[in-house]
């Protein structure tokens, strides 16, 4: 699933830094770029916008002011709203008008994408969502861990991490990982289809678990695992319908 997306800042550096975001953004799709708010408005007139990013304090017509007039508009017509300020006191306006996020300037990109797939998963149907990340509560696998035969519900599993002939599982409940001689070959064919994604000669990843992705990685709550040219392919039909 692709975004529309337009950037609105009356400084060029921060809107051009803005648009480099968002063409780093796989899920991302920049419409236009605007240094102020009345041709924004004229624009969202005759096209439909998923995203706005939106300066605050701007001339003639400020961010604030805007979102006020979009706010009234048909909610299933009106885009969703990330206000990029550098003033901290604007937030609980922006509360107020049901932005979705807030990003004070000057933000990383990591501050961006928290934001960007923020939107992804808002703009995705309930249905979709269930469909991806709830998994069938009878998926297990058992693996050889040390001298005994182990029971490891799939749902439980973080992500995989290959090390030459054995596995090592990172898992959501406890902070110990589990080491098991398989290799992740072995593992792509007795782990649930459409639940686990390999990405890296030495990485699987469980699908409902990332929490955030770029072109090039993905992010396991704090972890952030590489994405290689060999997988690449299957990666970017993922990303296409990540929710």
């Amino acid at each position: 699933m692709t975004l529309k997306c337009i950037a609105v800042d009356d400084e060029p550096p921060a809107l051009d830094l803005l648009c480099h975001y968002i063409g780093q953004t796989p899920f991302l799709n920049l419409s236009a770029r605007f240094n102020n708010a009345i041709e924004t408005l004229r624009y969202l007139g005759e096209n439909e916008v998923d995203v706005l990013f939106l300066d605050v304090q701007m001339p003639d017509l400020s961010g604030i002011e805007l979102a006020r007039i979009l706010s009234g508009r048909n909610a299933g017509k009106a885009p969703m709203i990330v206000f990029t300020t550098a003033f901290e006191q604007f937030a609980l306006e922006g509360y107020k008008l049901d932005v979705i996020d807030y990003l004070l300037k000057p933000f990383s990109y990591e501050d961006f994408m928290r934001a960007a797939n923020k939107a992804l998963k808002l703009s995705q149907p309930k249905a979709i969502i269930q469909n991806i990340t709830t998994p069938a509560i009878e998926d297990y696998i058992y693996l050889k861990v040390e001298f005994q035969t182990v029971k490891i519900a799939c749902n439980n599993i973080l992500y995989i991490e290959g090390l030459k002939d054995y596995a090592k599982f990172h898992l959501a409940d406890t902070d110990k990982s589990l080491l098991s001689l398989i290799t992740l070959k072995a593992l792509e064919e007795k782990l649930p289809q459409g639940k686990f994604l390999r990405i890296h000669k030495s990485y699987i990843v469980s699908l409902d678990k990332i929490t955030a992705v770029t072109r090039n990685a993905v992010y396991i709550e704090k972890m952030m695992i590489p994405v290689s040219e060999q997988y690449r392919e299957a990666f970017n039909k993922f990303i296409s319908n990540w929710s």
